[in-house]
């Protein structure tokens, strides 16, 4: 059976894991399963990724990415040596170290994976992280919510009626989800959360404490900026975590400057509790959403019968004890925060390969999608108003339609706006695409136009809109115009990786391990059609790719059975491929 793993791609760390006699693993590297979420280049130009690249962001910072994730969705560049890559081209490097993980450990290749995204992940992001895998080479068969993975990870085998909060304080996002259990049934009741709220912005808070310091108590001036953020960055992540189970800490950085011909070095003693009255709002925006999140699910904190804490930032001790007086009991964190999110992305793999029958995932959408119109707000007349389709909190797949008519007779156009949100304005709210849909001749006034929305499991939106009097439809996905690519636009992109990894196609490479062994063999002819078929193989359809290389290894069966005249049936059918390759 070809083998589905399960990817948490974190702003911080990464990992994958598998199904191996029935229970959920992370592979590990060099006795570790987290990968540093880091991409950069090394003395040689070369693409590393993770702990590598991390070791190297305080001496070359401008050859480091960092937290990619807070990018996925944006078009905004990022610069590495002289190429520049979109969020998800960087994501793609950390996805492919996690495929060759994986494939190393299986000892087979591995092209297909469930992906984990924060719950309140926007379309544009989740299209991103799809396209990213698709980048690194990978089929992203699913895309699940992070809480509703830990909840899989937690209650795999729970039959009993159980309400589960997972609080889930990554690196850079947060997501409070609250899941019912019952009879097998895994069913998610409510998601919120902030895409911009995590460890990251705790570093941060302890960054501009130390730089406040160096400036106005130290009276150094900074000449290096780049670099001496870098080293911050680094100290300000291990004080946090050093504080989750220390009272104080003592930030120490030697050489961080010169002053008056001497050397200035930092040493900064940061205590617990002033290290959480620094970070205390965002702790508190993090318990509005706990109460948003109930309130949806219309339970009260004595319905929740257990709590579950996801992502690294929940070992700051002070989120445990808001939780536990909010709901009276101590919150779960039996299984790693930091893997438990990998391992809940294995279980669903393990569903998706047909290995666990006996239950059933429900997920939600954590957003309302919706239209505009014309209507009143307020008591006013207003062209913007938000008309829901598909409300958050809606149990997925789902399918929603409305009807919506023309305003006047002779009307041309009907143009079709798609917004995620929940304010009543819809200018308020995201603009995820805007479409023209031409309408009949003659069309009256009042003629009815049937708006479709279909949001599948993994959150992607599909639109169709219908004059129902004469039947003409348009349809489209709907994609962040600048985040969407095109399969034109992938495969340029993974060649770009590729080229930037050291590595032709994977199909290239699998071509090589098969002409390796028997091409001293071959005749002369015969190397120079599959030196060929090797310098096109890019540029051929993908069938065509796959027949390519089960002619190359009809040839090599052929050639250790003797059979000569059988490969060069094979060789003329690879040469009439390349000749129509080369035709179109």
């Amino acid at each position: 059976m070809e083998p589905i793993v399960g990817i948490d791609l974190g702003t911080t760390n990464s990992e994958v894991a598998f199904i191996i006699n029935n229970n959920a693993e992370i592979f590990q590297d060099n006795d570790n399963g987290i990968m540093p979420s880091c991409v950069g280049l090394n003395a040689e130009g070369q693409i590393i990724v993770g702990m590598e690249a991390k070791n190297q962001a305080e001496l070359f910072p401008e050859q480091t990415v960092l937290s990619v994730k807070r990018l996925m969705g944006k078009e905004e560049k990022i610069v590495l040596g002289n190429q520049s890559y979109l969020p998800q081209e960087i994501s793609a490097f950390i996805l492919k170290a996690l495929k060759e993980r994986a494939e190393k450990k299986l000892n087979q290749k591995v092209s297909k994976a469930v992906i984990t995204v924060p719950a309140y992940f926007t379309d544009a992001q989740r299209q991103a992280t799809r396209e990213a895998g698709e980048i690194a080479g990978l089929n992203v068969v699913r895309i699940i919510n992070e809480p509703t993975a830990a909840a899989l990870a937690y209650e795999t085998n729970s039959s009993e009626h159980q309400n589960i909060l997972i609080y889930d304080l990554g690196g850079g996002t947060f997501d409070v989800s609250i899941v019912k259990i019952e009879s097998d049934v895994v069913e998610v009741l409510s998601s919120t959360g902030d895409n911009h709220l995590g460890g990251d912005d705790f570093d941060h808070a302890i960054m501009k404490l130390l730089l406040d310091y160096i400036q106005n108590e130290l009276k150094m001036t900074i000449k290096e900026p780049q670099k001496l953020m870098a080293r911050l960055k680094r100290a300000s992540e291990a004080a946090k975590i050093e504080l989750s189970s220390s009272p104080y800490v003592k930030i120490e950085e030697d050489h961080i400057g010169r002053k008056t011909f001497r050397d200035i070095h930092l040493s900064y003693e940061l205590s617990r509790d002033a290290f959480e009255e620094m970070i205390d709002d965002d702790i508190s925006r993090t318990m509005d959403a706990v109460n948003t999140a109930l309130k949806d699910a219309n339970l009260l904190p004595a319905d929740i019968d257990k709590i579950i804490l996801v992502g690294g930032s929940t070992r700051i001790p002070k989120i445990s004890k808001m939780l536990e007086e909010k709901f009276s009991q101590l919150p779960h964190g039996e299984i790693d925060p930091d893997l438990c999110v990998a391992l809940g992305a294995a279980i669903q793999a393990g569903r998706e390969m047909g290995m666990d029958q006996s239950s059933i995932l429900l997920d939600i959408t954590p957003y309302t999608f919706g239209t505009s119109a014309l209507g009143t707000l307020n008591g006013q007349p207003i062209h913007t108003l938000f008309v829901p389709l598909i409300r958050k909190n809606t149990k997925l797949p789902a399918s929603r339609s409305e009807v919506f008519y023309t305003m006047v007779d002779g009307q041309e156009n009907a143009e079709i706006k798609v917004y995620q949100g929940e304010h009543p304005n819809a200018l308020d709210n995201v603009l995820i695409n805007k479409y023209m849909f031409r309408l009949s001749n003659n069309t009256p006034g009042g003629s009815p136009i049937v708006l479709n929305y279909d949001l599948d499991i993994n959150g992607i939106l599909k639109m169709e809109a219908m004059e129902k009097q004469s039947g003409r439809k348009i349809n489209a996905v709907i994609e962040n115009a600048f985040a969407s690519f095109s399969e034109e636009e992938i495969s340029r992109s993974r060649r770009k990786i590729e080229e930037a990894w050291g590595n032709s196609e994977e199909e290239s490479l699998e071509l090589v391990e098969i002409t390796d062994n028997l091409f001293d063999k071959l005749p002369h002819d015969m190397k120079e059609i599959i030196r060929q078929v090797q310098a096109r193989l890019d540029d051929a359809p993908e069938e065509d790719r796959d027949e390519m290389i089960d002619l190359i290894e009809d040839i090599q069966d052929a050639i250790q059975e003797g059979n000569l005249d059988r490969a060069k049936e094979c060789k003329k059918e690879l040469e009439e491929i390349l000749f129509y390759i080369g035709d179109e």
